[in-house]
């Protein structure tokens, strides 16, 4: 997540905080569950060169840190956040899968972790509520190996044309209405689109990663509604 101390962080901090109790299920609801097939690409792509070490960024409940640990038990899986309810979550639900995933409370713009400590990092949709894309991406970079993985979910802007048309109202009007009723925090469903919005284009991000040292490709999902993008750090 954001630099804790910045207003954005704590503003962001404090949000997701409070909507810690109801996250997972208006994840499943405001997605119609496709949120989990989506992560089950990203996981798929982060454990193909088959790492031991495995950092899941901006984990909020650990959905894709459980999964991954589920895909491939021989890895040590470590899941990173600055909210501290998402995470007793997030351990509550490891508990009851009784998969052993340690969770941290940490910021991703100062990662409490020496270099090259991991061969494989995530995040799913938390890298846009990062206060600075640029630095994030050279932390996810130090702290990769080198021939490591970052892949990033994401939601890019609404694509063009009719789908694109149909998200946009969907996400803008829909969206907040249910996700207030439900969570009792309709300002944070406000947040998810407008965020979305600001967010670069797939195209801008991969040039990003790219600057950052990363080999970058990069697919849209459900029609161009999310991205994956993949970025593997160069031996030399």
């Amino acid at each position: 997540m954001p630099n804790s101390e910045t207003p954005k962080a704590q503003a962001v901090q404090q949000m997701f905080s409070e909507i810690a109790p109801r996250y997972d299920l208006l994840n499943r609801v405001l997605s119609l569950g496709v949120d989990q097939r989506w992560r089950s690409v990203a996981a798929t792509l982060a454990l193909e060169p088959a790492p031991t070490r495995v950092l899941d960024v901006a984990t909020g409940t650990g959905d894709l840190a459980l999964l991954m640990k589920r895909l491939r038990p021989e890895a040590e899986v470590i899941g990173l956040d600055f909210a501290a309810p998402m995470l007793e979550r997030a351990r509550e639900k490891a508990a009851q899968l009784e998969l052993p995933v340690t969770f941290i409370e940490g910021d991703a713009l100062a990662m409490p972790f020496p270099d090259a400590s991991f061969e494989a990092l995530t995040v799913a949709f938390g890298f846009r509520n990062f206060a600075d894309y640029a630095q994030g991406l050279e932390e996810f970079y130090r702290v990769l190996t080198p021939g490591g993985r970052a892949v990033i979910l994401e939601f890019p802007p609404p694509p063009a044309g009719l789908l694109g048309r149909g998200y946009r109202l969907y996400f803008e009007r829909v969206l907040p209405r249910i996700g207030g009723l439900i969570s009792g925090k309709p300002e944070a469903y406000r947040y998810l689109p407008a965020s979305v919005a600001r967010f670069p284009k797939p195209e801008a991000l991969a040039a990003m990663m790219r600057e950052a040292g990363f080999r970058v490709r990069y697919r849209l999902l459900t029609g161009g509604i999310a991205a994956v993008f993949v970025g593997d750090k160069p031996y030399a």
